[in-house]
């Protein structure tokens, strides 16, 4: 088996979450190659930053490695991951898959002509408390699990109005295929990627539009409402073959308390998973011989990680061993895309839409 410190590793898109697997390869003295974006300025400070050669075409950057992480704006990420694909690399793609459905469809099928495998960045999977879940589901503890309430809700946390996150070209949507893409991905995983056979949801455009658009902080600057033509928040009721659902709250701004709750249902036991806090608390109800009939709520304490850096190390174990992973599959993937898709879809209508 190939040593990871022997795969050479390229990175395309350089921006904030590029810098950040960079910075992470060098923390573990992994070989980074390259790096790969059509912006002179990032390649630049790229190159400033980390000292590797820089290339404004990716098939110049993909002659050197073994694999490629990429990270650039949901419209491109069918353009650089098939090109990578074909060229027999092993592919970390950011979350979304894409920005249609269409474009997801077609990496999808490049992913299985590939020599080559593609994972999917859903980092959350690989925070501790999640995996906590996991082998508690996988040891029966919850029994059969049936519900899921998934909420990424933010009070305010538009990515920059004005950036490529409010332009539906080139996002391909607002809230819910940035941050509600997390959520959605997490309760399907809590129900094991299930069939889902019908889909209710509503998207909404509230606030970042509005001129008078208040916050305390934002994640990028602020060029104002303009170019912001995508949903600032999303809500959904998911139904898969064997009659289990999720519901979903997704926003980034709204007038109501940040909430990342996870609540997992199951008939044997339940969990709250707070993705922001990484709390996480068992919830049971039981009786001994008839009797004694009491709650209990157990608090677990996990080790503190860093998701992002476990997604990493996972897909450079991946590379390294030459075996596709189990976890974060192109085709998980693109089931999320179909049911954000289904949202789109559904709101348009003002119907549910039946994806089976």
């Amino acid at each position: 088996m190939t040593h990871v410190n022997d795969i050479s590793i390229g990175i395309v898109g350089l921006g904030a979450i590029g810098n950040h697997h960079a910075t992470k390869l060098d923390e573990r003295g992994a070989n980074l190659v390259g790096g790969m974006d059509i912006d002179a300025g990032a390649r630049r400070r790229f190159h400033d930053k980390f000292g590797v050669p820089i290339y404004e075409d990716e098939l110049d950057l993909y002659a050197q490695c073994d694999a490629v992480l990429i990270t650039t704006p949901n419209r491109f990420h069918e353009e650089y991951a098939v090109s990578a694909l074909e060229a027999g690399l092993d592919v970390l793609l950011e979350k979304p898959l894409a920005h249609t459905i269409e474009s997801a469809e077609r990496i999808a099928a490049a992913a299985h002509d590939a020599e080559g495998f593609c994972m999917v960045g859903f980092n959350n999977r690989f925070a501790e408390p999640v995996q906590v879940i996991k082998g508690y589901q996988n040891e029966g503890r919850f029994g059969e699990t049936t519900h899921v309430e998934a909420n990424y809700v933010r009070r305010r946390g538009v990515p920059g109005r004005g950036s490529w996150f409010t332009s539906s070209a080139i996002a391909g949507g607002g809230a819910l295929i940035d941050i509600g893409v997390h959520a959605i991905d997490l309760a399907l995983y809590f129900l094991d990627h299930p069939e889902v056979v019908e889909v209710s949801g509503e998207t909404r455009s509230e606030f970042g539009g509005r001129d008078d658009y208040a916050f305390v902080q934002m994640w990028g600057d602020d060029d104002g409402g303009e170019r912001f033509d995508v949903e600032d928040s999303a809500s959904a009721f998911i139904r898969d073959a064997d009659g289990n659902t999720v519901s979903l709250e997704v926003a980034w701004a709204t007038n109501r308390p940040t909430n990342d709750e996870f609540v997992i249902r199951g008939t044997e036991a339940g969990a709250t998973f707070d993705r922001g806090s990484n709390e996480l608390t068992i919830h049971e109800a039981k009786s001994f011989d008839g009797d004694q009939h009491h709650f209990a709520d157990t608090e677990v304490e996990t080790r503190a990680g860093d998701s992002h850096d476990a997604e990493q190390a996972a897909f450079l174990e991946a590379v390294a061993a030459g075996e596709p992973p189990a976890i974060n599959t192109v085709d998980e993937a693109l089931s999320v895309q179909r049911v954000i898709d289904a949202i789109y879809r559904s709101s348009e209508r003002g119907e549910a839409v039946r994806l089976d």
